[in-house]
């Protein structure tokens, strides 16, 4: 992540935005980013945990600490910090720069 000098990998990227649109646990993680890629991402469960791990260890997600009396208490639901909206902002930012400089390679945009 920015914040130790790489970027995050496209998986990563996609379960931070996932959690900027709200918490979530990591089964709707899961669908939410199979819908929001059409299909053309399904995140592994063992991808997905060791990312998360990843990303609550860098301090950009959080575990939600209050928790639905009613739901599952073994799903754990997890919630964008502060650091990691400045992350998926920036991360957003230099894809959006690199993709504007590649559709004007040349003179001409691509499509």
């Amino acid at each position: 992540m920015p914040e130790m000098g790489t970027t995050p990998s496209h998986h990563a990227l996609l379960i931070l935005s996932s959690l900027a649109d709200g918490d979530r646990h990591g089964y709707a993680i899961k669908k939410d980013i199979a819908r929001r890629t059409r299909g053309e991402t399904e995140l592994g469960s063992t991808t997905l945990y060791r990312l998360l791990g990843q990303l609550l260890d860098q301090g950009l997600i959080v575990e939600r600490a209050d928790a639905d009396a009613e739901s599952d208490e073994r799903r754990r639901c997890y919630r964008l910090t502060a650091s990691g909206k400045r992350a998926l902002g920036a991360e957003v930012a230099r894809l959006e720069r690199l993709l504007l400089a590649a559709r004007s390679a040349g003179g001409r945009r691509l499509t």
